[in-house]
């Protein structure tokens, strides 16, 4: 790892966590001031019920836009994930935001200003060094002709462990005509490597399946594309991986990695016997609930599970923790035409799987929600998951055909209500009745605007019950250097557009849009990672730096 930048943090304050009552009662740290990890907790609900600054009255063109930017040196496919209460070695104390690009940086940003010393990182890393023939990898060495960074360096989202004080980041690199991909555990006050780090990821499982050696199967650090953000639970950082333009002989993976001797604890793969199984989630990762378990989506390749084999393409998977360097399928759910979906390549893992808050009443408690391309919601019991029926798919709770357009982006979460924002489709609500267990089969609200493809994920901030928010992106353009555009709408009703960054695209144009990146709202400010910079939305000052 090669530093570009003196500065350094000093020692964090302690964190101010708040636990609410559902909270408890769930298991997920939905409510809170910090986000550590995608889409704010490890269920992937992407709501913030601690925001107390951005309402539905002040959230519009004349008090709200961007503050400033944030210049960076790559892509950011990465979400922003934010620290607060940073004690800054010489600086004081700061709130932090930490970005990782394609060109394999991570920076720490002040996430309130960029005046006087804020004008540059609180610290940058850089994991390249060209002089010593060490790069990022090329694009056009994956031939994926839909990726649009010319660079291939940190694709997944980090994860920060805030009582570690780690942040953990899979960074790859060509280094002299050889590619790997690393786990690395950085200080998040210095930047510096911990526990001995990095270590290079390789892993080999038993298997006939495409690419498969004489009974093995052996990670391949180049066709391998780790796109799914990373989850921290159990004292180990979970890492997920898919393909590029299902190119080469590439499976799903999924491993553990104990978190701070950084030893590998768990090696697992969809397809071992068959082929592809990607794990993508366009962007999302593996959600975890109180139990420990982890749950994903997994994309197009083979199934067998049905009749005792082993390949799980087109299916949702529940995993126990990691035991004997393996994982153990708990439970699955592959759609009664999941084998056919191969065909067209319309997955069911074109997204990821969000985790419902735990239900105190109604027929069932711990519920999933996934949506695929073909258009279909599915609601799913994470304690009877129903495997496959080749007739149909009743053994679940409910499964909304054609409720949307096509899925490639991941559901949103707030108030018993569902958020889906699918591909040439308009954002769409659709209520979960807590007595009976059911998603309502029509929206309870939707936008008029249309979101293309791929899409958007959305972001939820609220106070509790109140002044919800739902924020997008609106990303379509992410094949040209045009600007991404952030939308806000009342999250009671979805027909209420509250503000754009359109509507004042000179003060407040994010910078080129960035395929499945996903607006990061907490603390009065909303941090948005484009192709050149991250941009800086809040309540308007006249005192605010512009960019």
């Amino acid at each position: 790892m090669w530093r570009t930048s003196g500065r350094t943090l000093g020692r964090f304050g302690r964190p101010v966590v708040l636990l609410f009552l559902w909270t408890l009662l769930s298991g997920f740290a939905a409510a809170q001031a910090t986000v550590a990890t995608y889409h704010n907790d490890k269920a992937r609900t992407g709501n913030n019920l601690l925001e107390t600054t951005l309402t539905t009255s002040n959230v519009n063109p004349a008090q709200f836009g961007k503050l400033f930017s944030q210049f960076v040196d790559g892509y950011i496919y990465a979400q922003p994930l934010y620290v607060p209460n940073g004690s800054i070695t010489g600086l004081g104390t700061h709130n932090v935001v930490y970005v990782a690009t394609m060109n394999d940086s991570v920076y720490a940003f002040d996430a309130d200003s960029k005046s006087g010393n804020n004008a540059q990182p609180l610290w940058k890393v850089s994991f390249i060094n060209p002089k010593s023939g060490i790069t990022t990898v090329p694009a056009a060495d994956v031939n994926c002709s839909d990726l649009f960074s010319p660079k291939i360096g940190i694709v997944g989202t980090p994860v920060v462990d805030t009582a570690g004080g780690t942040l953990y980041v899979i960074a790859r690199t060509k280094e002299t005509g050889q590619y790997y991909q690393r786990l690395h555990a950085l200080d998040i006050k210095s930047g510096l490597e911990k526990f001995g780090g990095p270590v290079v990821i390789q892993a080999s499982v038993s298997g006939s399946g495409s690419g498969s050696q004489h009974g093995t199967i052996s990670f391949d650090p180049l066709i391998q594309n780790q796109r799914s953000a990373l989850l921290f639970q159990n004292g180990m950082v979970y890492i997920a991986w898919g393909s590029h333009c299902d190119k080469g002989f590439y499976h799903g993976w999924l491993m553990a990695y104990d978190h701070t001797s950084l030893a590998q604890k768990g090696v697992w793969v969809t397809t071992p016997n068959g082929s592809e199984g990607a794990i993508w989630e366009g962007g999302s990762g593996p959600a975890g609930d109180i139990a420990l378990n982890t749950y994903f989506a997994i994309g197009n390749g083979t199934f067998d599970a049905n009749t005792g084999g082993g390949d799980f393409g087109q299916s949702m998977l529940k995993l126990a923790p990691p035991s004997g360097n393996t994982f153990a399928v708990l439970d699955y759910f592959t759609p009664y035409n999941g084998p056919n979906l191969n065909v067209g390549d319309f997955d069911i893992g074109s997204g990821g799987a969000m985790l419902l808050p735990d239900q105190t009443k109604g027929p069932h408690l711990h519920l999933l929600v996934q949506g695929d391309k073909v258009g279909n919601i599915y609601l799913i019991d994470r304690d009877n998951m129903g495997h496959y029926n080749a007739l149909n798919n009743n053994q679940i709770v409910q499964c909304l055909a054609g409720a949307e357009l096509g899925m490639w982006a991941s559901p949103t979460w707030w108030n018993n209500r569902v958020y889906f924002g699918a591909s040439g489709d308009t954002l769409k609500a659709f209520g979960l009745n807590t007595t009976t267990g059911l998603l309502t089969t029509t929206p309870t609200s939707q936008t008029t605007r249309v979101f293309a493809y791929p899409g958007t994920t959305t972001s939820v901030s609220a106070n509790q019950d109140g002044n919800a928010i739902v924020w997008a992106l609106d990303n379509s353009t992410y094949k040209t250097a045009d600007g991404a555009v952030l939308y806000a709408f009342d999250a009671t009703n979805l027909a209420t557009e509250l503000y754009t960054s359109s509507q004042r695209f000179t003060r407040d144009n994010p910078g080129g849009a960035v395929k499945f990146s996903v607006p990061t709202v907490v603390n009065g400010k909303v941090y948005v990672g484009t192709q050149t910079k991250l941009s800086v939305y809040g309540l308007l000052r006249t005192t605010a730096t512009k960019n």
